[in-house]
Parts: structure tokens; C-alpha cells; sequence
């Protein structure tokens, strides 16, 4: 077997890496920061996605409110959220680049459907405003990361 770090890369997807921190770092350094937020976030993911699969199953829900009790755009949200909440977390605590990727079009989904579709989720500006403020941080960090290295 060869070295796979040996190879040249075919591909442009073979030139995508995890964010790694590297051993001579010192402590503090921007990209351990966005990678303590990654995994922050994977974790957030992780609950995010369990709970909507948590709404799928019926889980603590009285016997007449179900999931087949809801209409058809909250089912297909409610199921949309628990696959790509947790694919996100995966990718995020991997802190790979399509994790990032996955997890940004779950934070602009969610921040979609409660500002221009209220009577799936019930529109709040709250839930906007905390997935907003999240996209800042990340994009602040991975900018501050990009910026300290060569």
C-alpha cells in the first residue's frame, strides 16, 4: 500500500484537507479557535438533528399530534432539518470542509423558513437572529484563521 499523503492530487476535491492545528502551534492561534467552534457547533448540530428526528418518531408527542398530524411543508421541513442537522454535525466535528458547507446551508435554510415560510415553524425572529449571529462567528473565525496562515 502507498502512502496516500505521497500522491499527487487528480482531482480538486483531492485538495480539500481537514482544518488541522499544526504540532508547533502556539496555544490560542485562530485556527484552534474556529476548530473549538466547529465542534461546538457539531454538537449544537448533533441535539439540533436528534430533536427533529425526535418530531419524526413522535417522541413525547400526545398520540393525536404526531408527525402525520402536521401538514405537508412541516413534515418535509421537520425531516429536511433531521438529516442535514446531522450530516452538518459529522462534517463539523471532522472539521472538514464539506462539513462547513452542509452546516451553512442548514443555518441559511433555517433562517429562510422562518422569515419567508412563518407557518411551518412559526416565523420566530429569534431562531433568525441566533443562526445569523452563529454564521458571523464562524465566518469572522475562518477568516481570522485564513488570514494567519501562509
Amino acid at each position: 500500500m502507498s502512502d496516500q499523503s505521497q500522491r499527487q492530487p487528480t482531482r480538486p476535491s483531492d485538495m480539500l484537507e481537514p482544518v488541522r492545528v499544526g504540532k508547533g502551534a502556539t496555544r490560542g492561534t485562530w485556527t484552534e479557535y474556529l476548530v473549538l467552534f466547529l465542534r461546538l457547533m457539531a454538537a449544537v448540530s448533533l441535539i439540533k438533528g436528534l430533536y427533529h428526528w425526535s418530531q419524526v418518531c413522535g417522541i413525547g408527542a400526545p398520540a393525536d399530534a404526531g408527525f402525520q398530524a402536521h401538514t405537508i411543508a412541516w413534515q418535509t421541513a421537520t425531516v429536511f432539518f433531521a438529516v442535514l442537522d446531522l450530516v452538518a454535525a459529522v462534517g463539523l466535528w471532522l472539521a472538514a470542509a464539506w462539513g462547513a458547507v452542509v452546516w451553512l446551508t442548514s443555518v441559511v435554510s433555517m433562517a429562510v423558513v422562518e422569515v419567508f415560510f412563518p407557518q411551518v415553524y412559526g416565523g420566530s425572529l429569534f431562531i433568525v437572529l441566533v443562526e445569523m449571529t452563529l454564521l458571523g462567528i464562524y465566518l469572522w473565525l475562518a477568516i481570522f484563521s485564513a488570514r494567519e496562515r501562509p
